[in-house]
């Protein structure tokens, strides 16, 4: 019986472990916020939703109990994965998260390298914008009141869509309806191109400084949070620093937060609520979109 019993454990000890194995990190935290209680008081209001000419997709997630008149502000969130991997479904946790906080939440898939390279994904990310404005309003959303967020690629993706106006503009959107930005632990001035990633993304340009978010900073563009931490290796502060620097010195509204010791990955672990104790990100940044585009 003993001996049945320890088979039959093992035997689940492996069939988790290979499920653990084919699945990544971001969608088993997902899995874990779930367990945790992260899907209390938000639900998934469209999943899969066909945008843009390249076959995109995007999910959408409501407070519970949310209208479909709601007229809810909108946050845009773009995952990151170094421009190569990814998808919006392991991101369910960052949906959730800030659902919660009174906002509709919409999470969009772009083309990654090696399938495209710079600037593909911003162009599918503009795309997404188009379609939020011209869609968001039958699930609740207001197309008026916009914000762009993301961690790392995804930060990239949102400051530099909230900076370059014209390639949202070029995809039929309108970029006087974006109120705001955050961009968690992003790359903003990272030319020359150092890393496997940023080179099979963006070697490939001719003119590099226009693939930097740092190049498009305005006087008159969205007011930006954007988020570092001493303890990222992967992303350095100084883009944080440099970024925000410059937009100081045109006049530009812009808010930095250190999160001191959190390492790359710790601050959109945070959003999560298991893990909401290592730092209060998601609590500055729904303070944050909710001064700049109300509740």
């Amino acid at each position: 019986m003993r001996r049945a019993v320890a088979a039959a454990a093992l035997a689940l000890v492996v069939v988790i472990g290979g499920i653990l194995a084919f699945t990544s990190p971001p969608r088993l935290l997902s899995l874990y916020d779930r367990a945790a209680g992260g899907g209390a008081g938000a639900r998934q209001v469209a999943e899969g939703a066909a945008f843009g000419s390249h076959g995109q997709s995007l999910d959408i997630w409501a407070p519970q109990g949310a209208a479909s008149d709601a007229d809810l502000p909108v946050v845009i969130f773009w995952y990151g994965g170094g421009w190569a991997k990814g998808d919006r479904t392991a991101y369910a946790f960052a949906g959730r998260a800030l659902a919660n906080q009174g906002f509709l939440v919409v999470i969009p898939d772009y083309r990654k390298v090696p399938q495209v390279r710079f600037p593909a994904f911003l162009d599918d990310g503009a795309e997404a914008v188009a379609w939020v404005e011209d869609n968001i309003a039958q699930y609740g959303g207001d197309p008026a009141r916009l914000a762009f967020m993301g961690h790392s690629a995804g930060a990239y993706q949102a400051i530099m869509l909230a900076l370059d106006s014209k390639r949202l503009v070029a995809a039929g959107a309108d970029p006087s309806n974006v109120q705001a930005a955050v961009g968690l632990s992003g790359p903003y001035d990272f030319y020359p191109f150092d890393s496997p990633r940023s080179i099979a993304a963006f070697s490939q340009w001719p003119q590099p400084e226009e693939t930097q978010p740092i190049t498009y900073a305005r006087a008159d563009a969205p007011t930006l949070l954007l988020v570092t931490s001493e303890g990222d290796e992967t992303v350095r502060p100084r883009n944080t620093n440099n970024l925000a620097a410059k937009l100081r010195e045109l006049g530009a509204p812009v808010e930095v937060i250190n999160y001191g010791p959190l390492d790359h990955e710790e601050v959109v672990m945070a959003l999560s609520k298991p893990f909401r104790s290592k730092g209060p990100v998601l609590a500055d940044s729904a303070r944050f979109l909710k001064a700049q585009m109300g509740e």
